[in-house]
């Protein structure tokens, strides 16, 4: 196998882990709000407007936004990173640490921890950071 090659499995891989993400996201604030307005809310079309209004639930909302303002700029630079190849391997390390930071960052969110879940979202800049530097080096 190729660095090429190897580099674009590794990508592959990245991807599909943050979709990984992304789901869990998705389920996790589905499931609290469920089980704060119960399954024929969820079953319905949700037209009265009513939203969770318990901690929780209100956190892992704002988990999955955050998480969705950021998961395009991830994809797009995951794609320049597999049209230009990268072969200082910066740019594989910076879309790990992406992942890595955004994977902690749920939990933390749902904690309702301060000033940690803020760095572990700084380090999640960085990725992406490193990434588009591997773009221009």
């Amino acid at each position: 196998m190729d660095i090429a090659s190897a580099d674009a499995t590794y990508l592959l891989t990245l991807l599909t882990l943050s979709v990984v993400l992304l789901l869990v996201h998705i389920g996790l604030q589905g499931m609290l709000a469920t089980k704060e307005l119960g399954s024929a809310w969820n079953a319905g079309p949700r037209d009265e407007g009513r939203a969770p209004k318990g901690a929780l639930a209100g956190r892992a909302e704002r988990a999955s936004l955050n998480y969705r303002e950021t998961y395009p700029a991830f994809v797009g630079l995951l794609l320049a990173l597999s049209f230009t190849g990268d072969a200082s391997g910066f740019g594989l390390v910076g879309g790990s640490v992406w992942l890595v930071a955004r994977i902690f960052y749920v939990p933390l969110y749902l904690a309702g921890i301060p000033y940690i879940r803020s760095l572990v979202w700084l380090v999640s800049i960085l990725g992406l950071l490193m990434m588009m530097f591997a773009l221009f080096a």
